[in-house]
């Protein structure tokens, strides 16, 4: 059931928040968001406060690449281990063998020898067909209950150094403190209940009370988790609410842009009411036909109305839209079928116009870095290119 909300009787903020509440999301007040813009940003701070931890460090990742920053991460938490905190990981083995310097079970027998508690979720075996949709996408720390991050950068040093393939890797993550904090730790310990049989999810010490008052400044947020066969569709459904209630304009990034039946109407509509849709896309990607479909998507947005900008100086796999200047979103999903449809998900939506402001002030940088999606543009593409395009768009369900 869609909550019923008059649009001309309030802003389009307060019709998202509400659709939220209704629809069983926790809508909390007084958080405390640093957004983290780039994997320097994210790990530097990230390392700070795991230094800093006193009772334990909760991570949940879809991949821990074997490479330079997570093993620093791996020896900070060792240490951290040493003097009695708790250390809990989880990472998604499809992630993990999908990279292409995976966490080895020797790895994980010496890190479980360090003190750290470390398992795969869904491990991958016969048949392995049984393991292919479902995995964990999320991207979660939460550190003493007291501060989290999320978003979505996995621990890799490409964050940092780009890869060959795509040159920079943009991507962002925010730091979280206050009430939002005991929602994403819920969903970690509801996880790791899945995964190895423990309930901690009664335990106090992992609730403690916020250090941030609530307050006239603090961020209103929701954190949207897409849980199958529990919440399928809450992401989705969630993205259309937002993109329903918009009244003067959308800027989204997203970097595998094949979006859902439902997603496609409410943006078509939106760029038909007048609002200014704003859509941002990588020229590159690290998944082959995703660009070309992406693409050709995006194009016939633009034919419609729509401003859409491929970004070229690197790829982009941030994951926000703001709706209005008034609020966000950011997350691990992506707005493909594979996120929306069959993968557990995380997002944040977020109440606040300082927040949305700083999303927007990065959009506007962004696109002095990218090529604006004309006809001619489109044009210069080769037939093969629009061609793989199209075909690609075909299978959009499974991308």
């Amino acid at each position: 059931m869609w909550p019923c909300v008059c649009v001309g009787q309030a802003g389009s903020d307060s019709i998202v928040k509400h659709y939220l509440q209704e629809t069983g999301v926790k809508v909390t007040e007084g958080n405390k968001v640093k957004l983290l813009k780039s994997g320097r940003e994210k790990f530097e701070d990230l390392f700070a406060e795991v230094r800093r931890a006193r009772h334990h460090v909760h991570l949940e990742y879809f991949n821990f690449r074997n490479d330079s920053i997570a093993n620093a991460l791996f020896d900070l938490l060792a240490v951290k281990a040493k003097e009695g905190v708790e250390v809990r990981a989880l990472f998604d083995d499809f992630g993990n063998m999908s990279n292409n310097q995976p966490l080895k079970e020797h790895h994980l027998e010496k890190l479980r020898r360090l003190g750290i508690e470390i398992y795969r979720f869904d491990p991958i075996r016969f048949p392995y067909v049984n393991h292919v949709l479902s995995r964990d996408h999320r991207k979660i720390v939460v550190i003493d209950g007291r501060v989290a991050y999320m978003g979505g950068m996995n621990v890799a040093d490409y964050y940092i150094t780009g890869t060959d393939v795509v040159g920079k890797w943009r991507d962002m993550h925010m730091r979280v403190e206050g009430l939002a904090v005991a929602e994403l730790q819920a969903i970690f310990l509801d996880m790791w209940e899945r995964v190895t049989h423990q309930d901690l999810s009664g335990q106090d010490a992992y609730y403690p009370r916020p250090e941030t008052e609530t307050g006239v400044e603090g961020v209103e947020m929701g954190i949207v988790d897409r849980y199958p066969r529990r919440t399928p569709k809450s992401i989705r459904r969630a993205y259309v609410a937002s993109i329903d209630a918009a009244r003067d304009s959308i800027q989204l990034i997203n970097p595998y842009f094949v979006p859902t039946h439902s997603i496609k109407k409410a943006l078509k509509q939106a760029i038909d009411r007048g609002v200014d849709v704003q859509i941002m896309i990588s020229s590159k990607s690290d998944i082959p036909f995703t660009p070309d479909a992406s693409t050709y998507f995006a194009y016939r947005l633009a034919k419609r109305g729509a401003r859409v900008f491929l970004y070229d100086d690197g790829f982009h796999h941030s994951k926000i839209m703001m709706v209005d200047g008034r609020f966000c979103t950011l997350g691990s999903a992506n707005l493909n079928s594979r996120s929306l449809r069959y993968d557990y998900e995380v997002n944040a939506f977020m109440f606040n116009r300082d927040v949305t402001r700083e999303l927007i002030d990065m959009f506007e940088d962004d696109k002095l870095s990218s090529t604006r999606l004309t006809r001619e543009v489109w044009m210069r593409r080769t037939p093969w290119k629009r061609f793989v395009g199209w075909f690609a768009n075909l299978f959009a369900p499974v991308l």
